[in-house]
């Protein structure tokens, strides 16, 4: 199976919508197919990189990228958050979820965005080279549960970024709400 990952287009929405509810069950999978419609909306999430994995051209997987920032930071720099990262159930564990991933943070250090946060399993992301967050000085919108903290990661994508930059990371209007963090 040839697996391509290229730029989302607003055609792709119905697929994407599919890959999420496959991924996630109906209901969290609603929230997220919420939550990913929403944001491409949001123009404080700009800007957007959403991509999606094709096999066979079909939709199979979906990563989106959007705008961060660091409300203690005097620094001018760019950020960004993964989420939520979907790949079809019939899909899983093939490599897709690292190829978007793979993609995405490609294109955004070739944007010069110096950061990139993701609150997820800490046994998968650490593999495309994300570390704890909260242990670098980088807190979350809102408070991780001490047994969750290496959920919260960063990767950096420009040299020097970690530790010379730290605070409280602020996202997209949207996915600025409390129930976006919790587990």
């Amino acid at each position: 199976m040839r697996v391509q990952i290229r730029a989302a287009f607003d055609t792709d929405m119905p697929a994407i919508l599919d890959v999420v509810l496959s991924a996630f069950g109906n209901e969290q999978g609603q929230e997220i197919a919420d939550l990913i419609i929403d944001l491409l909306k949001d123009r404080s999430a700009q800007p957007v990189i959403s991509l999606v994995a094709t096999a066979n051209d079909r939709v199979v997987g979906h990563v989106l990228f959007t705008r961060t920032r660091l409300k203690q930071s005097l620094q001018i720099f760019s950020s960004a958050i993964l989420a939520p990262l979907s790949v079809h159930a019939n899909y899983q564990n093939q490599g897709i979820g690292g190829q978007l991933i793979r993609g995405g943070l490609n294109q955004l250090k070739a944007m010069g965005v110096g950061l990139v946060f993701v609150l997820g399993h800490p046994g998968y992301y650490p593999k495309y080279g994300f570390v704890p967050a909260g242990t670098r000085g980088f807190e979350a919108p809102y408070p991780i549960p001490p047994e969750h903290a290496d959920a919260w990661m960063v990767q950096e994508l420009q040299p020097g970024m970690i530790g010379s930059v730290l605070g409280q990371v602020e996202c997209a209007d949207t996915l600025n709400d409390p129930k976006h963090w919790r587990e």
